[in-house]
């Protein structure tokens, strides 16, 4: 009889879940960062978003409780595709926030690396550039330079919204 009420008993409970503790907030123990951003765009206006990432991995380690200085962490953004165009000198009045903010970043230590080969495909010498920008030989060697250097490699995934969080919450 025992075994027939601790069986009954089990299944019983099983149709009834404990009740779930929620989420816990953790700080896992985040080393300064060491990476390089592959920006390679199919619209020039997808770098701001693009841009969110860099943003995504800078705040958390120079906010509570990392709080470390800008110029502990190492952060690269490499620039080869259409998005090139942002940091053309002539284009900053069309891509003004962009630049702005990409100059924001620069002034924290975030290096912004143009492909040199892409620059040439549109036409730009040095000259053409932001003063933030340093224009390197290609930028697949300088993801290969940077990754050989212990840098994470970080490629931006750019999605289209196509649902507000109202509607799939």
């Amino acid at each position: 009889m025992r075994r027939l009420f601790a069986a009954s008993l089990a299944l019983w409970l099983g149709f009834f879940p404990p009740a779930q503790a929620g989420g816990r907030y953790v700080a896992p123990p985040y080393a300064p960062a060491k990476a390089v951003f592959d920006i390679y765009l199919d619209d020039p206006a997808k770098l701001g978003s693009a841009l969110f990432w860099v943003r995504a991995l800078l705040n958390p380690l120079v906010e509570a409780p990392y709080g470390y200085a800008p110029e502990d962490l190492n952060i690269v953004v490499v620039i080869h595709g259409t998005e090139i165009v942002t940091v053309a000198k002539k284009n900053e009045a069309k891509y003004r926030d962009v630049v702005e903010r990409m100059r924001y970043y620069a002034s924290l230590g975030v290096a912004f690396k143009v492909c040199g080969e892409a620059a040439a495909d549109y036409g730009y010498g040095l000259k053409d550039f932001q003063d933030f920008v340093e224009v390197v030989p290609n930028a697949i060697t300088e993801l290969v330079h940077w990754q050989q250097q212990g840098h994470a490699l970080v490629l931006p995934q750019i999605m289209s919204k196509r649902f507000s969080v109202e509607e799939i919450r």
